[in-house]
């Protein structure tokens, strides 16, 4: 196994079940429902120095979901071209979450959730095989739907144990 197949399957496994479109709006909704309930001085909460506030959190949640949903549109429409990759801490670093009200973030969370379900929903099932290369890796339309719902249950998880826990919520 290559380390790009390790990657990705760390995040594949993170999926509760075989069905990952359900799962996409599962995933959503559970995330809304956690940031639904927490103050705004709670989002600005960091489990440690030099990690990200939990409004940055959600913010590379919306970041990466965007790129990933690029890179679907790209591959499914039959684009050859090999996609860049993105440095998260650079985007992270640049994003300026802080500053923006919890509010703000969740609703651009909730956007770009529902964007990736009609994207993903309306894609013709033939073009969920198609390929495309990102970052030099040779990756599937599903491939990369799947990668949405498991980087955001990967997450998930760490609010969970690291974040939430912290906040008295576990």
């Amino acid at each position: 196994m290559t380390d790009f197949q390790k990657y990705i399957q760390r995040y594949l496994d993170q999926i509760p079940s075989g069905d990952w479109l359900a799962e996409l709006k599962k995933s959503g909704e559970k995330t809304t429902g956690i940031y639904s309930n927490l103050t705004e001085e709670q989002s600005n909460f960091a489990y440690a120095d030099g990690k990200w506030t939990l409004k940055e959190l959600l913010l590379h949640l919306s970041d990466t979901e965007r790129v990933f949903q690029y890179r679907i549109l790209a591959f499914a429409r039959g684009d050859k071209n090999n996609l860049p990759g993105f440095d998260e801490n650079e985007y992270a670093d640049h994003s300026f979450a802080n500053e923006r009200s919890l509010a703000s973030l969740l609703e651009e969370y909730q956007l770009v959730r529902k964007s990736s379900q009609i994207l993903l929903e309306t894609l013709h099932p033939s073009a969920l095989h198609y390929t495309g290369v990102a970052n030099g890796n040779t990756v599937s339309v599903e491939t990369i739907g799947k990668l949405i719902v498991g980087h955001n249950y990967h997450h998930l998880n760490i609010m969970e144990e690291r974040y939430l826990s912290k906040l008295g919520w576990m």
